[in-house]
């Protein structure tokens, strides 16, 4: 953000903090999980010094989702003494927080203390850093993301004390495009779309979706860092304003093995300028060569990206034959039972959907590992294998990886990666992983207990 811009957003707070409109600054940065972190400032403080730094503990960038602190990780340690990053906050994100009296929020940039430079394996540099790639080879990405989830007739707190069991949906049926099921919902469902549309994010709507109590939040395409920054405050406001209204909305991508899954389908293409480089018109599917070329890369490197679309050991309970969920890392034209669908075929909005990730995917990871493929796919001017047809579910090529181990082992094999992302963020990525199945594997759970509790 250039210094007119930074005082003209500082000017605007200025004023609404001393009209008494705001006084209540988060300042925010992404974990590894994609969960909003920080604190929260007080405006006046932020106006007269506050916006130009902050600070953190670094533990926060190394973290399991229970956010204990395991071992293993070679950015910080308890032999090194858990210091300080510093939160640079980017004040092209600052927006209203609609859904909350008088608070604004402002995404920040994480630092190193000492040296004031980006930290490498923090998610929001991770997708800076394939950006300025992307630019150096004269192209911009355009992406967009769907938001699955399920929203329950109990509280969080009602639900925890129940020890995550007797879940009830809010509804009691599929609820696909329903329109009378989901004026029920309505309570929560229309703040979720009004109040992030008064944040500045550009929601086109939401739908009822293929389970019951499923719902879908859709935005409007975007420049791939605003699209990650979108998806990552909707996921975090809807799951504040769903508390506001006594329920609880959950971004688990299958919470029962008889109800069906919640996906994070990702939409992409480039341009140049206002230009779509996707499309060709001449092609019988409009689609240019380099389209082609990107393309052929996200199939051939999908295995080694594969943990940043599932990145725990529930995401790998989706992918099931006849759910919707893919199975195999295949392309086909408008095709639902394919890991990759082309869209809009024939058409100047020709673009490819990854249906893989699920809902508790980080965006700016997945676009990053994808956008790294692509890329990859242009510089080795990879061929496209011809689409699949019918259903895609019946073969038995290129399966995605089945578990988190398996994923786990190719993002660590992985040299695309270690290239466009370096080791030490790969190592560190591994690290997440490892951790994710130590934990498990060491949990004795409700199914092995009533399973064989007599009959063993």
């Amino acid at each position: 953000m250039n210094s007119a811009a930074t005082v003209d957003a500082l000017s605007a707070l200025e004023a609404q903090v001393r009209n008494g409109d705001v006084d209540t600054v988060l300042a925010c940065f992404v974990d590894m999980q994609g969960r909003l972190m920080g604190k929260r400032l007080h405006a006046r403080h932020f106006v007269d010094g506050g916006w130009e730094e902050t600070h953190c503990c670094n533990y926060l960038l190394a973290t399991d989702i229970e956010m204990a602190t395991p071992d293993g990780y070679a950015s910080t340690s308890w032999q090194a003494g858990y210091g300080d990053y510093i939160m640079k906050p980017d004040l092209a994100t600052l927006r209203p927080v609609p859904w909350l009296d008088g608070t604004v929020l402002v995404l920040c940039d994480v630092l190193d203390h000492h040296s004031h430079t980006p930290v490498a394996h923090a998610p929001r540099t991770m997708l800076e850093r394939q950006l300025e790639r992307l630019e150096e080879l004269g192209f911009d990405a355009k992406i967009a993301s769907e938001l699955e989830f399920f929203l329950f007739e109990q509280s969080v707190d009602e639900i925890r004390q129940t020890d995550f069991r007797d879940l009830r949906p809010i509804s009691g049926y599929n609820e696909d495009y329903h329109i009378f099921q989901t004026a029920k919902e309505e309570h929560v469902m229309r703040p979720v779309r009004n109040l992030l549309h008064a944040a500045g994010i550009p929601v086109e709507g939401t739908k009822g979706e293929a389970g019951c109590g499923q719902e879908e939040l859709n935005i409007k395409y975007a420049p791939a860092l605003d699209t990650a920054d979108f998806h990552t405050i909707a996921k975090h406001a809807i799951k504040e304003i769903a508390w506001q209204q006594g329920r609880a909305a959950t971004f688990l991508p299958k919470w029962h093995q008889e109800h069906s899954g919640s996906s994070s389908h990702i939409h992409q293409s480039l341009w140049q300028g206002d230009t779509p480089i996707f499309y060709d018109a001449s092609d019988e599917l409009g689609m240019s060569s380099l389209m082609k070329h990107y393309l052929a890369g996200l199939l051939k490197y999908a295995p080694d990206y594969t943990y940043f679309l599932a990145p725990y050991i529930n995401s790998y309970k989706r992918f099931q034959k006849g759910s919707f969920a893919p199975t195999r890392t295949v392309w086909s034209v408008d095709n639902r039972t394919a890991g990759f669908r082309l869209c809009a075929s024939g058409t100047q909005a020709v673009r490819i959907e990854c249906r893989i990730g699920g809902s508790d995917l980080n965006p700016y990871l997945a676009i990053a590992a994808q956008l790294a493929a692509g890329m990859k796919g242009i510089e080795e001017r990879l061929e496209l294998p011809p689409p699949a047809v019918g259903d895609t579910y019946a073969g038995d090529s290129g399966l995605i990886p089945q578990n988190l181990r398996d994923a786990k082992d190719a993002l660590q094999g992985s040299s695309l990666l270690r290239e466009a992302l370096g080791d030490a963020v790969v190592d560190h990525y591994v690290r997440a992983a490892e951790v994710e199945l130590e934990d498990f594997d060491r949990v004795v759970t409700h199914y092995e207990v009533a399973r064989g509790f007599e009959r063993a």
